[in-house]
Formats: C-alpha cells, structure tokens, sequence
C-alpha cells in the first residue's frame, strides 16, 4: 500500500469515525436542551437536503483541478465548525439557530469535501489496485459505524462537548491528511470529453456563464445516463441502501411495539458494523474467486429471502442476525460496483459522477424512512419488509438481464 493510499484512508476512517461519534449524540443533546422529536427530525432531513444539493456544485471545480483545495479548506471548515459547537456546548445551553447554523456548516462541508474526494482512488492507486483500495475504504467505514456510536456515547457520558470535539479532531486529521498527499490529483488534459476537441478548431460561440454552468453540473448526470454499467450500478446502490434503512426503520418500530427499548437496536446495529466490517475485508478475495459479474447476480437474489424473513422477524436476535447476513453480502458487491465506476469514469468526471452516483443513494436514504412509516401506520409492521422483498426481486432480475449486456461484465 503506498503512502498516499494510507493517507487517504486515515482522512476517511478517522472522519468517519468523529462523524459517527457526535451524529450519534446529536440528537440526545437536542433532546437534553428541550426541543422536540419533531425539530430532531426537521435538523437532520434539513442538514440532509443541504448536502444532496450542493455536492453536485462542488463536483465542478473538483474536477477542473481543484480537488486538492476543496477537500483540505472543506475539512478544515468542517473542523472549525465542530469545534465552535464543542465550545458553545461546553458554555451551557447554546441557542438553536446556533446549533442549526453549525451543523448546516458541518453538513455543507462534508458534502464538498465527499463530492471532491469521489474518484481520488483512480488517482493514488493503478487500476489493478482499486478493488483492494476500494475495500479497504469500506473497511474503514464500516469500523468506524461499530465503535463510532459506543465512542460518542462514553464521551457524552464523560461531557456534552466532548463528541463533537473529538469530531473537530477526526476534521482537522483529515485535512491533515489531504495536505501531505503527493500525489497530482489533477485530471490530465484533454481527459474530460468536453474538452477533447482539437485545440487547432475553430470553436464555436460560447455559451454564457450561467449555460455553461448548466453543462457543467449535467456532465456527470449525461455520463450516468449514456453508461449502461453507471445506470445499473446507480440503480443498485440507491434501491439496496434505501432499502436497508427502511427495514431498519421497520426493525425500531416493530421491537417498540413489541415493547424492546434501545439497547436491542444497539445490538442490531452492532452486528450489523461487525458484519459489514467482515464482508468488507473478504470482498477482494471472494471477487476473485467467484468472479464479479457472477458474483453481482448471487447476492442480488440472497437480499431477496432476507428482506422477506424480516417481514416474519421477532425479537432482536433474529433481526440482529439477518440484518448481518445484509450487511455482510452488502460490501462484496459495493466493491465491484464502485472499482468498476473508477474504470468506466474519464478522470475529469470523477467527482460529478460521484456526486450523482451518492445523491441518488442520500435521497433513497432520507425518502426510506417516511416511506417505512406510512408502510407501517396503513398496513402492519410486516409491511416495509414485504415491499423491499418485491423491490430485491424486481432488482434481482433486472441485474440478472442487464449483466449480459455489458461490456465486461465476466471479468
């Protein structure tokens, strides 16, 4: 592994971690101050919207050779942030315009910071190395989803401050991180289609600024578009998280209702990191033994039985134990999926193809859990399991078709 590869790993695990460590304390602070579940739940979709929508803006000039700048200015603002609310906290009571106004920041910051970040892999790994680096990531993230929440929790008990400090840190490591990064993460000349033409032509009129912002943000979305492997890998992705968070969704309503108090969600949650976490390890290995393609159609159609054996699930142990059979396939084909979009994506593209490719699964993500409740309100508790059942298949089999149509796609 190369020095630039494991930066960039420390950078994503250890924001990923201060992440996880203070995101889950968020709402027990807002809680303790006296505000309501429902202005909870306004912050966090709020915060989330924000990000879905300015990360596709930030995918521009990160691709134009700026990807460097705005990941370490995104971090350090980020860390900025989070240190503001670390202190403001440690102080007593902070306002909530404060506290919104903090995390907005935090939340605009991290989404340019992960829109420019999309594609870096290409650029500090050879191609033959990008699964393993991919993995290796995923890895990384799914350690941090296992002891980021237990962290956040003994710092919280310890004082309010202290997670969000700890995430000012994690911020302030990984701009860190970005800086010492040697190598050019600036895409070569000519690499964007748009500016392959010959620079001899004679060009065109050129379009005003605001058109040719337009076409700027809609590259990534043309290319998307246009790549049968880039639609299937959009459409997999989004359908499978959006999914999972709402039979996890269903999972919390179903064990309140069976009168289970939060200590068997922490269970589920915890076996379902540690069986990401396995998964993500195994992935490179298991790819190359089965084969991507093959492997992209088996674990389409296992998801199947498991959303339906949730939809029969009682008590924390079962739900534990399906929801990390979930999570372990999840990884295996997260790795073929975001490997082979490196490849198929010019390296000026990176970042807005990203940006399409992670607003797509933000938004399945932030829509699942309404559509969990409704599901459960109007027809039963076993009602979220059984629709994402009827989605895997439709999933499955459309993978199943389409995986005969692209270009190596046996690899």
């Amino acid at each position: 592994m190369s020095r630039d590869v494991r930066l960039f790993w420390c950078a994503s695990a250890g924001d990923a971690l201060g992440s996880q460590a203070s995101g889950v304390v968020l709402p027990l602070l807002l809680l303790g101050l006296g505000h309501s579940a429902a202005t909870v739940g306004l912050i966090a979709g709020v915060s989330t919207a924000a990000g879905l929508l300015l990360a596709p803006i930030a995918a521009v000039p990160a691709d134009r050779g700026a990807r460097k700048p705005v990941m370490f200015w995104s971090a350090t603002l980020s860390a900025l942030a989070m240190a503001g609310l670390a202190a403001a906290v440690a102080r007593g009571n902070p306002p909530l315009a404060l506290l919104l106004g903090t995390v907005l920041v935090e939340r605009f910051s991290t989404a340019v910071y992960e829109a420019a970040a999309a594609g870096t892999v290409a650029m500090i790994a050879p191609p033959a190395d990008c699964p393993r680096v991919v993995a290796g990531l995923s890895a990384g993230d799914q350690g941090a989803l296992i002891l980021g929440p237990a962290l956040g929790g003994a710092l919280y008990q310890a004082s309010r401050a202290l997670p969000f400090l700890a995430d000012a840190v994690s911020y302030a490591v990984a701009a860190g991180c970005v800086r010492a990064l040697s190598s050019d993460l600036r895409p070569r000349r000519g690499a964007d289609p748009k500016d392959g033409a010959a620079p001899d032509a004679d060009p065109a009129p050129r379009p005003g600024p605001a058109r040719r912002m337009w076409d700027e943000l809609g590259a990534g979305l043309a290319l998307v578009r246009t790549s049968p492997f880039l639609r299937l890998a959009l459409t997999w992705t989004a359908t499978v998280n959006g999914v999972i968070v709402a039979l996890y969704y269903g999972a919390v309503f179903t064990l309140q209702k069976g009168g289970h108090g939060g200590a068997p969600m922490g269970l589920v949650l915890a076996l379902s990191g540690a069986a990401g976490l396995i998964g993500s390890l195994a992935a490179p290995r298991v790819v190359g033994r089965i084969g991507a393609a093959r492997l992209l159609v088996t674990v389409s159609w296992l998801l199947v039985p498991l959303a339906a054996g949730l939809a029969t699930a009682e008590g924390p142990w079962t739900y534990g134990a399906l929801f990390g059979v979930f999570c372990l396939l999840m990884p295996l084909v997260a790795v073929v999926l975001q490997s082979r979009a490196l490849q198929e994506t010019p390296p000026a593209l990176q970042a807005r193809t990203g940006a399409v490719l992670a607003s797509a699964v933000g938004g399945s993500a932030a829509l699942a859990p309404v559509l969990a409740g409704v599901f459960v309100t109007r027809a039963g508790t076993a009602a979220p399991a059984a629709v994402c059942a009827a989605l895997l298949v439709a999933l499955a089999w459309r993978t199943t078709v389409v995986r005969g149509r692209l270009t190596g796609a046996t690899a």
